[in-house]
């Protein structure tokens, strides 16, 4: 092979590296622990959407919150899926037309962070479907009836870092928006096109997601997830060079979930009690 064809090839292999992980033991164990399980026990919020045609079985799960964690979760072993949202800002040199209005109908200008990101003043005034991994996380609307979830209530900060383990690899995002009730449903997941072709690849529209409810999305409910204005390149031209600015952080919040280091003060307190109490009824 000539040099000259080799850039291309190593061009590729630095995308495929930036845009997925392989999933740790770790992550791959509670992975199968919550498909196993089946269903979620602490249901912060219930009957929720994965598909328009589907039931409405999902829920904002809790059952991990003691490890830092609120996930997503259907019945007899569902998670969530994936559609594609293509809020946000437009254009761009990313933009190669997957997103197009002909293909998300949907289509919105912002974002729900969007005075977020521009607060940051980092350069950019909204998220970019093309750029930024982002994922559709709570849902919000006034409709009679209608089912809502505030993830901020569970200590999930706009902007923070999650991450998703879709297609059996590891992708790191951010909270960047919500579902709101536009539809006939209230749904849940859903991402930017930047996320699910990380996942899925270029097949992944505006028109065309990942059906099949294997999905897992987890949102950090620690302060330490949110990257913050100058924590990631949120100026970034392209979904590679995001993606490397976020790794380090993602794998931190990995590496600690369920770990001493994730507790809060009030959990800290809760199991000092539960450590008084103990010795003394075992003196007693």
């Amino acid at each position: 092979m000539r040099a000259s064809s080799l850039i291309p090839a190593l061009l590729v292999l630095c995308r495929a590296g930036a845009q997925a992980k392989d999933v740790p033991q770790s992550l791959r164990d509670l992975y199968n622990a919550i498909k196993d399980k089946g269903s979620c026990s602490d249901e912060l919020a219930n009957g929720f959407w994965a598909t328009a045609s589907g039931t409405n079985t999902f829920s904002y799960c809790g059952d991990r919150r003691d490890d830092g964690i609120i996930y997503l979760q259907g019945k007899n072993g569902a998670l969530a899926d994936m559609d594609i949202d293509c809020d946000g800002v437009q254009g761009g040199p990313a933009d190669d037309g997957r997103c197009a209005f002909n293909r998300s109908p949907d289509l919105q200008d912002t974002t729900a962070f969007q005075n977020t990101v521009a607060r940051y003043r980092a350069g950019v005034s909204d998220l970019n479907t093309y750029i930024h991994p982002y994922v559709v996380f709570g849902n919000s609307g006034s409709k009679e009836g209608w089912r809502t979830f505030d993830p901020t209530k569970y200590g999930v900060r706009p902007l923070s870092v999650m991450a998703v383990i879709c297609n059996d690899k590891l992708v790191y995002g951010v909270w960047g928006d919500t579902n709101g009730d536009d539809g006939n449903h209230p749904m849940v997941g859903e991402t930017s096109l930047a996320l699910a072709t990380a996942c899925y690849g270029d097949s992944m529209t505006g028109s065309n997601g990942h059906s099949t409810t294997d999905v897992l999305y987890l949102a950090f409910t620690k302060p330490e997830a949110v990257p913050g204005a100058r924590g990631v390149d949120w100026n970034a031209s392209d979904y590679d060079t995001f993606a490397r600015s976020i790794e380090q952080l993602g794998n931190r919040l990995v590496d600690g979930i369920g770990s001493p280091a994730s507790r809060t003060p009030t959990e800290w307190h809760v199991v000092l009690a539960a450590a008084i109490l103990s010795m003394i009824w075992v003196t007693i």
